[in-house]
């Protein structure tokens, strides 16, 4: 079945090339900690685009009730991102040895888990990230139902589109990690302040969108 592999694919192209915070805090993870944070940090994502996948196909109820609440989960998220882009920019602190060169951090499993959830987190409490899989997931499931066998449609589409995603995300942290070999403790500190003030603003245009979306609804109401 060639066709749910291509809308997969494209699925996948889409997802992966959105402008969005979580496209650079992948990066500012790889880059700041190194391989191990930022393939943990990118399983945090894949596991929520799973959880969305698993919700908008089996637990309508809940997607639904998601939706009614989108103006509460983006101050939510955006609270989120400001706070991550604010400990960023003030108290990230590139730890150097004698040599200034950048100390190598070892994780404690606790600290893995904390890097997992931030990033399923930050993935789940995007408001753009529920309307793509609603979207989409109604597409799809149209779609489906013109075929001889739509759960195996819907399987194929959107396990393409997941590991398509996937892929691209570990190639993110792989050539960011290659980066972070070639950086001084100066040119990362750089880097955090940049990618805090990104978080940052993240933050402040999703919640002043959702908020004055919210307001003019009612108005016209």
């Amino acid at each position: 079945m060639l066709a749910p592999i291509i809308k997969g694919l494209v699925l996948g192209i889409f997802l992966s090339i959105s402008v969005g915070p979580v496209i650079f805090a992948i990066i500012k993870q790889s880059i700041n900690n190194g391989h191990k944070a930022g393939y943990t940090f990118v399983a945090g994502v894949s596991a929520s685009d799973i959880s969305l996948v698993l919700i908008c196909n089996f637990f309508t109820t809940l997607f639904t009730l998601a939706i009614n609440h989108s103006t509460v989960i983006a101050v939510v998220g955006s609270v989120f991102l400001i706070i991550v882009g604010i400990y960023t920019l003030f108290f990230k602190k590139v730890k150097t040895d004698e040599d200034n060169k950048i100390i190598e951090k070892k994780f404690r499993k606790r600290d893995l888990a904390g890097i997992f959830l931030a990033g399923y987190f930050m993935n789940m409490l995007n408001p753009g990230v529920f309307i793509f899989w609603f979207a989409w997931t109604a597409a799809i499931i149209g779609d489906a139902a013109d075929t001889a066998n739509p759960a195996q449609y819907k399987f194929i589409v959107f396990v393409t589109c997941l590991l398509f995603v996937l892929i691209t995300d570990l190639l993110k942290v792989y050539f960011s990690g290659k980066l972070r070999t070639k950086l001084t403790a100066k040119n990362l500190h750089y880097i955090n302040i940049i990618s805090g003030l990104i978080l940052i603003g993240f933050g402040i245009a999703l919640c002043w969108g959702v908020l004055n979306f919210g307001s003019s609804i009612q108005h016209q109401s």
